[in-house]
């Protein structure tokens, strides 16, 4: 198993090059090919407006099409700094392409990236767009793969120290078995369980370690205490209490609306974490 094959939607926003950084400390692993395509408006949501005789969709396309210019310019601009040579991925080593015109729509981040090993995106900041947002949701519920959520400063390293966030659930299983391919080269993986945590019925920590030891994958335990924190508070303390430049974690155990509505661990990790953090429903 490898992650050969890496999606990245891109805008000309500054949480692009830190994706970006880390994007390609985990293609340099597995000399993967990485394309970028630009996060898009759907300029049907836009129809209402010029209905309206506010602003004319025209005025939206020109500028968006000025957008995709400019995160074409910054995602190329960066892969020739770095000396990462175009292609299509077919040779098996490390190289880029970019989709020009990408269809519209937030959508296809989740489309397009059923067809990658893994997706990677910028972590969602206070002034990230609305597109941003669903992007990442439909990356996460509509693609099957996972999600790399780039901090806004990239590591200088990816996946040598890893912490799995351990909390018996079918969404941290399916997040932790697609991560095998990078818990297989770590050189240190620690399987965190949380005291008193937002955790469901199922297998311990201990059966989850087994687990990952049969797949060759040396895994050491981790317990810590709430002390008053939330679940995801937890988690990020311990992520900085082990040097950890990976968190393995299953996204939405509890149902998306409860989370938006109430908070939970996936959300505060989402728009918390400084390290990058791996993410599947």
């Amino acid at each position: 198993m490898s992650m050969k094959t890496i999606l990245i939607p891109a805008t000309r926003g500054e949480t692009t090059r830190p994706a970006l950084e880390t994007a390609l400390l985990l293609a340099r692993r597995f000399d993967s090919y990485m394309e970028g395509f630009a996060l898009r408006w759907s300029f049907s949501a836009f129809a209402g407006i010029e209905a309206a005789g506010v602003v004319p969709v025209e005025a939206f396309q020109r500028e968006d099409e000025e957008e995709e210019k400019r995160a074409r310019e910054l995602f190329e601009g960066f892969m020739q700094s770095q000396g990462v040579p175009r292609g299509d991925g077919s040779k098996g080593a490390l190289s880029y392409g970019w989709i020009e015109n990408a269809p519209e729509g937030d959508s296809f981040a989740g489309s397009l990236g059923r067809v990658f090993d893994v997706i990677v995106m910028a972590r969602p900041e206070a002034t990230a767009s609305g597109l941003h947002h669903r992007a990442i949701e439909s990356a996460l519920f509509e693609s099957g793969r996972p999600l790399l959520l780039a901090p806004p400063k990239a590591p200088g390293e990816i996946a040598t120290n890893v912490l799995v966030h351990w909390n018996s659930s079918t969404e941290q299983a399916r997040a932790t078995a697609l991560a095998l391919p990078l818990l297989e080269r770590a050189e240190r993986v620690t399987v965190l369980t949380v005291i008193g945590g937002n955790a469901v019925p199922g297998p311990s920590a201990e059966q989850m370690i087994r687990y990952l030891r049969r797949n060759g994958v040396k895994a050491e335990p981790m317990t810590v205490e709430l002390e008053g924190k939330t679940t995801g508070e937890a988690v990020l303390k311990a992520a900085d209490k082990t040097g950890s430049n990976l968190l393995i974690k299953g996204a939405y155990t509890q149902s998306r609306l409860r989370q938006v509505v109430f908070g939970g661990p996936t959300r505060h990790i989402i728009e918390n974490a400084n390290l990058p953090v791996l993410l599947a429903h």
